[in-house]
C-alpha cells in the first residue's frame, strides 16, 4: 500500500469527561468530525482518554485515602472500555462515517478473561471502522500499578495504513530502548506518543525519538485545569481545588523526521494541532541514519520480542 503524499495529522488536546465513558465517546465523535472537518487523515487522542487518566493517584495517601481510591477505581472500572463487548463502537463509527484513521488512548477492560484487571491501551481504527492494532502499555508507571496490569507485546507492532505505517508506544515506554528499537525495525513513517507527562523534557524526548527512528512523532499531550474535573468526581474539593490550576500542560507536538518541531507545542489550552506531513520523508531521511537497517550492527546486537498475546490462566475441573 503507497501511502499519501502528503497526510495531515491532527491532535486532539482536549480533556474527557473525567469517569463518564458514554459522556467522553460522545465528546470524542464530536472531535472526530470536527478534525476531519479540517481535513485531518490521521486523527490522535491522549493516553487513557476514555474515560481519563488517573491523575489521582499520584495526589491520594496509600493506607490514608483506601476508601476514596476504591470509590473512585470502581467507577473507573464501570466506565473502562471493552473492546469485545463493542464499547469503542461510537469511535468506530466516527472513523468510517469520516473515512479517517483514529489512535484512541483508553482504560480497557478485558472481560474475555477477567472482568477485574485494567490495561493501558492505545486502540488504532482504520477508516473502515476497523481496529487495526490494539497496544497495551508494557510497564505502568510507579504508582499506576495499583491501576492497570502489565500489557504483552501483541500489539508492538507497525500497521499498515493509507496515510502510511503507524506505530504506537504510551508515555514513559517511550523510555524504553528496546521497545522504541521493535517499532524502528518495522520501518514506522508516523510514530504516535500519547501521553500524560509535559513539559520542555518530554519535548526533547519526542524531538530525539524523531531523530533516533528518522520518522514523523506525534507527541500526544492532555491539557486540563480544575475547572475540567467533573462537579461529581469523588473528592473534587479536596484533590483539585484550584479551578485554574492547569495540573497537566499539554504540550502536543509533531515533530518532523529531521527533529525538528513543525507544530507545537500546544500549552495549557484546548484545542486540536495540526500538521501536513510527508511520509515518505521517513524512508528519505535514514539515508544518513537507520537505526534498524545499515547502522544496525547485526552481527554485535540481537533483540529478541515475544510478540505473542499473553495467555489466560485456565484452571482445570480438578483444580
Amino acid at each position: 500500500m503507497a501511502p499519501a503524499k502528503t497526510a495531515r495529522i491532527a491532535i486532539v488536546q482536549h480533556p474527557p469527561v473525567l469517569l463518564d465513558r458514554d459522556a467522553t465517546l460522545a465528546r470524542g465523535t464530536e472531535l472526530v468530525a470536527e478534525a476531519a472537518k479540517g481535513g485531518a487523515q490521521l486523527i490522535s487522542f491522549p493516553e487513557t482518554w476514555v474515560p481519563g487518566y488517573p491523575e489521582w493517584l499520584w495526589r491520594l495517601r496509600p493506607g490514608e485515602d483506601d476508601g476514596l481510591t476504591a470509590e473512585i477505581h470502581a467507577r473507573l472500572l464501570e466506565n473502562a472500555i471493552d473492546l469485545e463487548a463493542g464499547e469503542l463502537e461510537p469511535v468506530q463509527k466516527a472513523a468510517r462515517d469520516h473515512g479517517v484513521i483514529v489512535s484512541m488512548g483508553v482504560n480497557e477492560r478485558d472481560g474475555a478473561y477477567s472482568r477485574g484487571t485494567l490495561y493501558n491501551s492505545a486502540v488504532l481504527v482504520g477508516p473502515g471502522g476497523e481496529i487495526l492494532n490494539r497496544h497495551r502499555k508494557l510497564m505502568p508507571t510507579n504508582p499506576e500499578r495499583m491501576v492497570w496490569g502489565l500489557g504483552d507485546a501483541s500489539g508492538l507492532r507497525v500497521v499498515e495504513t493509507p496515510v502510511g505505517r503507524i506505530g504506537t508506544l504510551i508515555c514513559w515506554e517511550n523510555y524504553m530502548p528496546l521497545a522504541r528499537f521493535a517499532l524502528f525495525a518495522q520501518g514506522p513513517d508516523f510514530y504516535l506518543a500519547p501521553t500524560w507527562d509535559a513539559g520542555s523534557g518530554w519535548v526533547s524526548t519526542m524531538r530525539h525519538i524523531a531523530l533516533e527512528g528518522r520518522c514523523w512523532v506525534v507527541g500526544n499531550g492532555t491539557a486540563m485545569c480544575g475547572r475540567d474535573v467533573p462537579a461529581d468526581f469523588p473528592g473534587r474539593e479536596a484533590l483539585f481545588p484550584d479551578q485554574d490550576d492547569w495540573f497537566n500542560h499539554g504540550d502536543s507536538v509533531v515533530v518532523g523526521p529531521d527533529g525538528r518541531i513543525v507544530a507545537g507545542p500546544l500549552r495549557d489550552q484546548h484545542g486540536i494541532l495540526y500538521a501536513d506531513c510527508d511520509p515518505r520523508a521517513a524512508a528519505a531521511a535514514r539515508r544518513t541514519l537507520d537505526v534498524a537497517g545499515h547502522y544496525s550492527r547485526p552481527d554485535v546486537f540481537r533483540l529478541e520480542v515475544r510478540a505473542e498475546r499473553r495467555p489466560p490462566i485456565v484452571l482445570s475441573a480438578d483444580g
